[in-house]
């Protein structure tokens, strides 16, 4: 077991990974349990989708895949937002038609341009072993940003998330906040688009906060359990995908997979358990 972790720690693109995955990770979770509550928890498969086509296009012109997929997820995320509160058009039926529209000028770019498929499969798939230093960076720092944010604006997301109409009466700006927690959203994706790629990166915002429903009930619970539990599936997936030798990507949904399946466990038993002390009464 020693040896095991004496190899991986020996491997920079392995700490890279873990470093900047982790913060990533840290960053949906946290993002998700709000997305979540709000019913909005299929965006970050929207908006991925979206970057994808992005990417595509980026890549096409040879310009920077950042520089053009975060402007147009963060359109693409306002958009969503606009059409979901003028109550035109539902918002799981904006996010299918607006993700399958972009997955489709994608997937035409690929078709119409020559030597593009390699770099493009690693952000539909994720390829979170080549980040490389600049990577790192990037994700370190938009990640610290996208945290601290969190934090500093956790009141105001808290009463827009539990309930919009009394946060308006309230005096907070809630189409600021939405608007703020949609581009937290896509700088997230966009970061995390490099990681588990656009297939994958909504199971990063959706299992850890689903997970910790299980156990709490609290807004603050379910924001730490959220976090903690995506960190230890993050960490763990990498370590059992390089132990392994799978993908890393599809291993880490996996034991968020898991840890869900465990979290219910444990509430029907905490349920089962409360039922016969009610029946002992």
């Amino acid at each position: 077991m020693t040896g095991f972790f004496v190899d991986f720690f020996s491997f920079s693109f392995l700490l890279r990974a873990l470093i900047g995955g982790s913060l990533v990770a840290l960053c949906a979770s946290l993002l998700g349990t709000s997305l979540v509550l709000t019913r909005y928890a299929m965006i970050g498969d929207g908006l991925s989708h979206v970057a994808f086509g992005a990417l595509a296009v980026a890549v096409a012109f040879s310009t920077s895949p950042l520089l053009v997929s975060l402007p147009v997820v963060m359109a693409a995320a306002f958009l969503l937002l606009r059409l979901s509160s003028s109550g035109r058009l539902r918002g799981d039926a904006a996010i299918a038609m607006l993700s399958s529209a972009s997955m489709a000028v994608g997937v035409i770019v690929i078709s119409l341009t020559k030597g593009m498929n390699t770099d493009l499969y690693s952000f539909m798939f994720g390829s979170i072993l080549s980040m490389t230093r600049g990577d790192l960076t990037m994700a370190v720092a938009l990640s610290l940003a996208v945290a601290l944010i969190f934090v500093f604006s956790y009141n105001k997301l808290f009463a827009v998330t539990f309930d919009e109409n009394f946060a308006r009466a309230s005096g907070i700006g809630a189409g600021l906040w939405n608007g703020l927690l949609a581009v937290l959203a896509s700088v997230t994706i966009v970061l995390g688009m490099r990681m588990m790629g656009a297939i994958l990166i909504a199971s990063l915002i959706i299992f850890p906060p689903l997970s910790a429903m299980r156990l709490c009930g609290s807004f603050k619970g379910v924001t730490m359990v959220s976090a903690l539990s995506s960190l230890v599936c993050f960490t763990s997936g990498l370590f059992l995908s390089y132990g392994l030798d799978l993908p890393s990507g599809p291993v880490i949904v996996l034991v968020n997979a898991g840890c869900f399946l465990l979290f219910s466990l444990i509430r029907f038993l905490r349920r089962a358990q409360d039922r016969r002390s009610l029946l002992k009464r």
